[in-house]
């Protein structure tokens, strides 16, 4: 089997583990044997070949670095956090009172959540809008909303 055969397979494999986990270490070490291919048709010596393996996945790695930072970045956004992170930030409405150092229950997009609100002597009444700062377990930590 010729060398620039071997590359282009291991060119595909690396593609498709990219692609299914999404690691940019296997689409950069991809690009790195697309690199290595090309010397093999070129008919450079193995040894020029792997240097431009490693070569080309480094240049790829630097290249490629801030758009993969990018991108993570705004899979982590607020629009795309899912089960208990996704109701930090979120209004709630107070439904039952919050006493100082107990528990009250507020709603959220139809849920009715077991809510504290620490640091505070004030009793929150029913209907106050509220925001989701933490969680432990269940229960909501909230706060009062700022005004600006």
């Amino acid at each position: 089997m010729d060398a620039w055969t071997i590359w282009i397979i291991v060119a595909a494999a690396l593609l498709i583990t990219e692609v299914l986990t999404q690691m940019m270490w296997a689409l950069c070490l991809a690009i790195g044997s697309l690199i290595a291919l090309v010397c093999a048709l070129l008919g450079l010596a193995p040894l020029w070949q792997f240097t431009t393996l490693i070569c080309g996945a480094l240049a790829a790695y630097i290249a490629l670095l801030p758009w993969f930072r990018r991108r993570h970045g705004r899979m982590q956004s607020k629009e795309n956090r899912t089960g208990m992170d996704a109701l930090l930030g979120r209004r709630a409405y107070v439904t039952h009172a919050i006493h100082p150092g107990k528990l009250g229950r507020a709603r959220i997009d139809g849920d009715n959540w077991q809510v504290r609100m620490p640091d505070t002597d004030v009793e929150i009444p029913a209907g106050t809008e509220v925001i989701v700062t933490a969680y432990d377990s269940i229960i909501l930590t909230v706060a009062l909303p700022t005004k600006n």
